[in-house]
């Protein structure tokens, strides 16, 4: 299926393109408004046979907000498509897919849990990977990294971050493995 019918399939406020990357790796990609997400989903369903839900999650795109991303594949055609759409970075919601595509409701939790995203009609949002107490949302690009905080980086900070060049280090190798010029036929 080409664009123009994908363009025609999803609606005059969809946007049809294809993934980054190029080449047999490539998707069909639609970017929808956040009030047509859920049937979207719907249309790549029970439209273009994408019965397969493979996965979605968000991208923090600062300062622009995020955008969530969702896979799904269809196994008759041996084909898939991203859906994606944005959310502004205050009180990003959008509705849940997860009558849509049960298995979606796991990946919601998720994507909730560590980008702050709401996720209309699904009442499940509880922590799935960090304790209770946790506070922050990691994923986002703003979170501060506690490792950080709690014992400076060793060596050089980040590139761009320090006036000094680093120094290279030697590298490590685990304990048993041999010097690669000690390896049959070795290295030098």
């Amino acid at each position: 299926m080409g664009f123009e019918e994908l363009g025609a399939l999803f609606g005059d406020d969809a946007t049809v393109g294809e993934s980054a990357g190029g080449g047999r790796f490539a998707r069909p990609t639609v970017d929808v408004p956040p009030s047509r997400w859920g049937s979207a989903l719907l249309t790549a369903r029970d439209e273009l046979a994408c019965d397969f839900f493979d996965w979605l999650s968000a991208v923090d795109e600062l300062p622009d907000g995020f955008t969530v991303v969702a896979h799904v594949y269809s196994t008759s055609a041996l084909r898939g498509l991203l859906l994606r759409t944005s959310l502004p970075r205050t009180a990003p919601s959008v509705g849940s897919v997860v009558e849509v595509y049960p298995g979606a409701a796991w990946h919601e939790r998720e994507t909730h849990e560590m980008f702050g995203i709401d996720f209309t009609g699904n009442d499940a949002l509880t922590p799935l990977l960090l304790p209770p107490e946790f506070e922050g949302h990691p994923l986002r690009k703003e979170f501060v990294l506690a490792s950080r905080v709690a014992k400076p980086w060793p060596g050089a900070k980040e590139p761009g971050e320090s006036e000094h060049t680093a120094t290279k280090r030697a590298p490590m190798r685990p304990p048993g493995v041999p010097d690669p010029s000690e390896w049959p036929g070795g290295r030098t």
